[in-house]
């Protein structure tokens, strides 16, 4: 959580506009000529505008179980219901339907975040009252306890796929910056978690360098174990957050959002072991695939640059691969960001 108060909030916008592509549209670019002063206003900005156009082509609807008394017949009569209301000297028949309603997971997600947003101080009364007043057509959808939402029930289909990255926020924004107070509610940090901030982290890069850099491949690549024979049973999967590639000429990144890039002990500053023991791994199993074919792999540790004294920049030389230890300045503006993630294509491929 550190490392993001280091990180000009401009730039969340940037990184968040390469993760998801449809920040990229029209509606959303005037947004880097804005100045926000708390990561919330930002956020808040972002959801009115993505609600105000998906509000303009309808809210996604769809199919619901309704179970409910009723005087007249509607879908199905359930019979133990219906009993029931019998022997209570009820002239009601229980019925079982579908219908057709905006309350469900996605506009639920929607307006979970939103009343979040609403009940933070530090959010400026000009975004409260533009979602305030989108939330008058969510009146009919619930809220969700922000902490149980089924994450992974989330499937994305012709009909709602307006809703990936307005959903893709609010996770972003769930995961990352909510707190439970000592009462059981919940609120917003003004800073999104480490672990958040490192995920945003990688699919920034990866997307940077696809858009960007056609000159090289960019993928998350699984890179398989380099074994001697027999079976891989149980053997973790090694995937890549970013591999770079030209011919036969690869670069693996495994990009890292520390609140310190260096490991310290007796005030002496290495490192991170296991980051380097894992980009190691990567670097000499992704080698043997090639064999006798002419190739290059090298490998590099991308931190986020902190306010830390010393910073990481070297490149190491290790049986036979380059390995580097770097770091991106993400507190300056954007075109030198990209001038740096350009300069490491530069560094590590012949062009």
């Amino acid at each position: 959580m550190k490392q993001s108060k280091n990180i000009v909030i401009k730039n969340i916008y940037y990184m968040l506009s390469y993760a998801f592509d449809a920040l990229r549209q029209e509606e959303f670019k005037n947004l880097a000529s804005e100045e926000f002063e708390d990561a919330r206003n930002l956020f808040a900005a972002i959801l009115a505008r993505g609600i105000g156009r998906q509000l303009k082509q309808g809210l996604y609807r769809e199919y619901l179980s309704c179970r409910e008394d009723l005087s007249t017949v509607r879908g199905r009569i359930e019979l133990p219901g219906t009993l029931r209301n019998r022997l209570a000297r009820k002239r009601l028949l229980t019925c079982e339907y579908d219908e057709l309603s905006e309350n469900n997971l996605y506009n639920q997600i929607l307006k979970t975040t939103v009343m979040l947003l609403l009940g933070c101080e530090e959010v400026d009364g000009e975004y409260k009252s533009e979602l305030k007043q989108q939330m008058m057509l969510f009146s009919r959808v619930d809220t969700l306890d922000p902490g149980k939402i089924r994450w992974a029930a989330i499937r994305f289909r012709r009909g709602n796929q307006t809703y990936r990255m307005l959903l893709g926020l609010c996770r972003f924004l769930l995961e990352g910056m909510l707190l439970t107070t000592q009462q059981g509610e919940y609120c917003l940090a003004s800073f999104v978690d480490e672990q958040e901030m490192s995920r945003l982290y990688e699919k920034f890069i990866l997307a940077f360098y696809r858009r960007e850099c056609p000159q090289v491949k960019a993928a998350a690549s699984q890179i398989s174990w380099a074994l001697d024979g027999g079976e891989d049973t149980m053997l973790p999967a090694m995937r890549s957050d970013i591999t770079l590639s030209r011919g036969n000429q690869v670069l693996i990144i495994d990009a890292k959002c520390y609140s310190h890039t260096t490991q310290v002990q007796y005030d002496v500053h290495t490192i991170h072991s296991h980051n380097l023991y894992q980009i190691f791994t990567y670097v000499k199993n992704m080698d043997a695939q090639y064999g006798t074919v002419p190739h290059e792999v090298a490998g590099l540790l991308l931190y986020a640059r902190t306010g830390d004294e010393i910073q990481p920049d070297v490149v190491y030389r290790m049986s036979g691969n380059r390995i580097g230890v770097k770091t991106l300045d993400l507190n300056r503006e954007f075109k030198e960001i990209a001038a740096q993630l350009n300069e490491i294509v530069n560094e590590f491929f012949t062009l």
